[in-house]
């Protein structure tokens, strides 16, 4: 079996631009925190006229950097993997600076509250939505988009046909941690299901949304999958056989974890805990699976 294991390298300063592959360019965004690493990883698609794939967060200095990288190139589409707030607002100020359509993912199923003291998101109003499999085709450049929801619902994955075997991750799977799912936008059962999906394709890199390169993509999405189902089993061994609410199974199944983590950790336990109630393993009291309810083995 596949041992998980992370590789948090990455090239590159904020602002910098980082030539990745004769048609791939990088330009790390200043927004590096405990869930975005470094910085949401904004990449440049092709030469002459160009495709920007993922913004980014509302940051001047962001597109100003996008901007000194492109030069006198024209920015011919703006897509969008997902459009949670580290991906998407950038999108908009960018299209108004460079006549680009917005292109990519539908809309989200949910919007996720903003942190505490952030702006609310823009509302997104795509020119082109991808259906899973549809092409966008550019002067030198195709993609291909590979629906992936999970992480978000609207999560969308875009392969390159000029690298055979090279695809844009997003959040889906990067190699310096495992992704976060937070409902009700995010569902770990299509997060799983959009994983096994990866293990049919025969890509050979993965470039995400955060973090350098995810390398052997195979072997690391098994080990992805074996993971969540070592997670999901720890899950049911702190049920016992006692009904527990998800605050009590966050403390016994991640003792040392760091306090600012807590609730993306029970947030992803809840979205585990929807997927064993959907499977019969797990019974919620009082209602529907959600963050303040309590669980007990089926």
């Amino acid at each position: 079996m596949a041992e998980l294991s992370f590789n948090r390298d990455l090239e590159g300063e904020a602002g910098e631009v980082v030539r990745l592959s004769p048609f791939i360019r990088r330009v790390l965004a200043p927004n590096p925190s405990p869930f975005t690493f470094r910085g949401t990883c904004t990449y440049i698609v092709g030469s002459g006229k160009v495709a920007i794939i993922d913004p980014g967060p509302a940051d001047e200095a962001h597109l100003r950097a996008l901007r000194d990288a492109v030069g006198q190139e024209t920015v011919s589409h703006i897509v969008l993997t997902h459009t949670h707030r580290d991906h998407f607002p950038l999108a908009i100020p960018l299209a108004e600076a460079t006549g680009a359509p917005i292109v990519g993912c539908p809309k989200p199923r949910a919007v996720l509250a903003p942190p505490v003291g952030a702006a609310p998101l823009p509302a997104y109003e795509p020119d082109r939505i991808l259906a899973d499999g549809e092409r966008l085709e550019g002067e030198g450049f195709t993609l291909t988009a590979v629906a992936t929801p999970g992480h978000a619902s609207n999560h969308l994955c875009f392969a390159l046909a000029e690298e055979p075997g090279t695809l844009f991750s997003g959040d889906h799977v990067m190699a310096w941690s495992t992704s976060v799912v937070i409902p009700p936008d995010g569902d770990m059962s299509e997060y799983l299901a959009s994983l096994r999906l990866l293990l049919e394709r025969d890509d050979t890199i993965y470039w995400p949304g955060h973090g350098g390169p995810v390398r052997e993509p195979k072997r690391f999405v098994r080990a992805l999958l074996q993971h969540r189902r070592q997670r999901e089993a720890a899950i049911l061994k702190a049920l016992g056989l006692t009904p527990r609410s998800i605050d009590e199974i966050v403390s016994e199944i991640y003792r040392k974890l760091p306090p600012a983590l807590f609730e993306p950790a029970a947030q992803s336990t809840l979205a585990h805990l929807q997927a064993l109630v959907r499977r019969g393993e797990v019974s919620v009291e009082d209602g529907e699976p959600l963050r303040g309810a309590r669980y007990r083995l089926s």
